[in-house]
């Protein structure tokens, strides 16, 4: 009979295995029945975890143990070992955690440990109010009940959907591999579940930061204790002939996603405007689709502003080689029914086109209330703005960043959810700080792209290893100083060096 190639493998740890097979700050995969579990040996004690992310299921053997955590080698979400929670996103659910016993030179794992109870709540009480439905205002959310708040919790989303994975809306939904049901971060009985009282296709208008009322949209208003500020950014649209046609799309909801596959599916002709994380992956998604795709960009190489030129290079010709054809050095002058228009004068056929020339942060709302706003809503190390009890967090905050030693805002989706948990954590009255190495993945065919840190410039590039054998780490310095990491395929060095930039004195 055929092996199942889905059945777990490795020792049986439920017979055990030697004592000596397991070193300190080791880690070997077995199995429990047809569970996968993965033992962890750690200042002397040994943990026996599940032995994948809860997130995209990464395989956490291949990751880094820091401190008393244990972080995933895809997208760097961090769980606790003794508990198994879900420390810091992406990941939100906790790893299954089971009974391990070591005698006589043995180890075996007994069972599941029972899954841990939410916190009994402290500090805050009454109710907090979340206007923004994306990565960090739903984070917030999640980490409140998740810690045993007990007060009314309220989101204010002005999209259609409760809050989605976005990253997979420019990936694998969009490319027609991911099915629509992977997309929500949870299912709607989750929110009522919860006690949260999620109100879509509502606008906050006005926010009174003195008198702690919030009016929305239809002219009601909401009293709050604790608000947490999370209106993300709006996609940056062409303002050209043609650029109101229906086929002419922006990527940032789940609507957007269906009207561009939508399209995708009476379309054999694409254009893609914009050579963005978003763009690119976008002119992935769909050549997988089959569709034929120009890329337009202004840039000379993709990507050269974050990666440097040497990456750049490099995901151009990935694209070509998938038949993406680009047109850089250019921009578009109008858009027709079937066609673009190039400034250049060329004209590149086209039924679909999807700009993807970057985001503005939504900070209407919090200029009006009269926050301290500088390129972002300034927010402290604790994500307080410059009102008391009114947080900010994602897209819109910039915070002091002890890496790099300025004040930075970035968009980048681990980013936000993490910044919505700890500013959860504060309302509740922990008094966490935000020092976290920002970190993003981004997809492109076969190769993911991890980055950590963040350097708005660089003296020198140092890369270890090979970039056009997809094996390699970048390393972006100034004045000596590693800001940042980029790699392909080395995803323990990638963890290290978040690691290393969260453990090195502020700068």
């Amino acid at each position: 009979m055929a092996q199942d190639d889905n059945r777990p493998s490795g020792p049986d740890l439920a017979r055990g295995v030697d004592s000596s097979s397991l070193a300190e700050g080791a880690m070997l995969t077995g199995r429990v029945g047809e569970e996968e579990v993965l033992l962890i040996r750690k200042a002397g004690r040994v943990y026996g975890v599940s032995a994948h992310c809860t997130h995209y299921h990464g395989p956490l053997a291949d990751g880094l143990l820091v401190a008393g955590t244990l972080r995933c080698p895809w997208h760097h979400a961090c769980f606790d070992l003794d508990s198994g929670e879900a420390v810091a996103a992406p990941a939100l659910a906790p790893l299954v955690c089971y009974e391990v016993v070591e005698r006589d030179g043995r180890i075996t794992v007994a069972g599941k440990k029972a899954p841990p109870q939410p916190r009994v709540a402290g500090g805050a009480g009454g109710h907090v109010v979340i206007v923004g439905g994306g990565a960090a205002g739903f984070a917030a959310a999640e980490m409140l009940r998740r810690r045993g708040f007990a007060g009314r919790i309220t989101m204010i989303s002005n999209d259609s959907a409760a809050p989605v994975d976005r990253p997979n809306l420019s990936k694998d939904y969009l490319a027609g591999t991911a099915p629509e049901d992977w997309v929500p971060l949870r299912g709607e009985e989750w929110y009522a579940e919860n006690g949260i009282d999620l109100k879509l296709n509502t606008d906050a208008v006005a926010l009174d930061a003195r008198a702690k009322r919030l009016t929305l949209g239809d002219g009601g208003e909401l009293a709050f204790d604790k608000l947490l500020l999370a209106t993300g950014a709006e996609p940056i649209r062409l303002d050209i002939p043609g650029a109101e046609r229906a086929h002419v799309h922006v990527l940032r909801s789940l609507a957007d996603c269906r009207a561009i596959i939508a399209d995708a599916q009476r379309a054999k002709r694409a254009v893609v405007v914009g050579a963005s994380f978003i763009g690119l992956e976008v002119a992935a998604s769909l050549r997988t689709r089959g569709l034929d795709v120009h890329v337009v960009a202004p840039e000379q190489r993709p990507l050269e502003r974050v990666f440097g030129p040497q990456l750049g290079d490099f995901i151009r010709a990935l694209h070509e080689s998938q038949g993406v054809r680009f047109r850089l050095g250019n921009t578009l002058a109008a858009i027709g029914a079937d066609h673009v228009t190039l400034h250049s004068g060329e004209t590149i056929a086209a039924e679909l086109v999807v700009v993807g020339v970057g985001v503005r942060p939504r900070l209407a709302l919090a200029e009006k209330a009269g926050l301290a706003v500088d390129r972002g809503v300034l927010v402290n190390e604790r994500l307080e703005t410059s009102a008391r009890d009114v947080y900010a967090a994602g897209d819109i905050a910039r915070w002091p960043d002890p890496i790099s030693g300025e004040r930075i805002r970035v968009e980048h989706w681990v980013v936000a959810e993490r910044q919505g948990q700890i500013a959860a954590r504060n309302m509740m009255g922990e008094r966490c700080e935000f020092r976290v190495a920002p970190f993003f993945w981004s997809q492109h065919y076969d190769v993911p792209i991890n980055y950590v840190g963040h350097a708005a410039s660089w003296d020198d590039i140092a890369i270890d290893g090979d970039i056009g054998r997809r094996d390699c780490l970048l390393r972006y310095k100034k004045a000596g100083r590693v800001l940042a990491v980029a790699s392909i395929h080395r995803d323990r060095d990638c963890l290290r060096a978040a690691a290393e930039m969260e453990a090195a004195p502020a700068a």
